[in-house]
């Protein structure tokens, strides 16, 4: 059991089938496993609600959206009061007709809803055309102060941008979730699939590393394939990296599973003391970094 510097997180690590209802209910009964084991703060996969839709573009896949505050959010809030942990649980935003995102909710462990993020960079690559169904975030990168840590979250396409994790952590993130989708195009994966996984996993542990604080993804898992087309096949491997970038604790690639381990909040204060890369940023000499390109 976690001592009082200690927090235990849970990454639930799923595959996601047609039935939103039966995925809301499955991921209800992995947040009471990982409760059962412990755990304080428990992170689901992105959309987990449904299969990943954004693999077509659909009209009619907006009717899987919702409000937030709405339904799913008052029975997560109900269920980490419950059990008293904190939930982080990506959606489906439904704003208004014409403006949708891709959103994760924080619900504290007294069933409030501290906060959302709405996911800031949005891919359109084959099989991810999340362009078509969300508009980028619009609520800047945030930290929140849960009764079980400090923590800050970002989403899938987030991770592979330094920029994020960074002001992310300037916020006061002690650690950084990121409910993820993401896997193989199968006619790819025999070529790239090793270099792909690679380039993902290592991206993180260097956020880990250069902000000197906990890293975690939660990622699905199976092979989901939409009407025509191979698919994409969700690598798994949910992890957890410390403030050294070192991986201690990670999933399978193609098991359902709870993942747990226990976060050391005097280990980020000791890596961003001894290593103290926040200290040493020359924020005078970074004018340009707000544009796209420099000449």
């Amino acid at each position: 059991m976690s001592s009082p510097k200690q927090t235990r997180v849970a990454l639930v690590q799923m595959q996601c089938g047609t039935e939103p209802e039966k995925n809301f209910s499955r991921a209800v009964e992995f947040i009471r496993d990982a409760a059962k084991q412990g755990a304080q703060i428990v992170c689901l996969p992105e959309l987990f609600r449904s299969q990943y839709f954004c693999q077509t573009e659909d009209h009619g896949n907006f009717a899987l959206a919702e409000e937030i505050p709405g339904k799913s959010t008052s029975t997560l809030g109900e269920l980490a009061r419950e059990l008293g942990i904190v939930i982080i649980a990506s959606l489906f935003e439904k704003r208004r007709a014409g403006l949708y995102h891709n959103t994760a909710v924080v619900l504290d462990a007294d069933g409030k809803l501290l906060g959302k993020y709405r996911k800031m960079h949005i891919p359109d690559d084959p099989l991810y055309h999340e362009k078509f169904y969300f508009a980028p975030g619009d609520l800047g990168f945030q930290a929140w102060q849960t009764a079980r840590g400090k923590i800050g979250v970002c989403v899938c396409w987030d991770q592979w941008y330094p920029e994020a994790a960074r002001l992310t952590a300037l916020r006061g993130a002690e650690i950084i979730f990121y409910p993820t989708a993401i896997g193989w195009h199968p006619a790819e994966k025999k070529k790239f699939g090793a270099a792909q996984h690679s380039a993902w996993e290592t991206i993180q542990r260097s956020h880990a590393i250069a902000n000197g604080c906990y890293v975690a993804a939660a990622n699905r898992i199976g092979h989901e394939t939409p009407a025509h087309g191979a698919g994409i096949e969700f690598w798994g491997q949910s992890f957890l990296a410390a403030p050294s970038g070192e991986i201690i604790a990670k999933a399978s690639v193609d098991r359902e599973e709870v993942l747990t381990a226990d976060v050391d909040w005097e280990d980020v204060d000791r890596h961003r003391t001894h290593w103290p890369f926040l200290r040493d940023r020359r924020v005078d000499a970074y004018a340009g970094l707000e544009q796209r390109m420099l000449d």
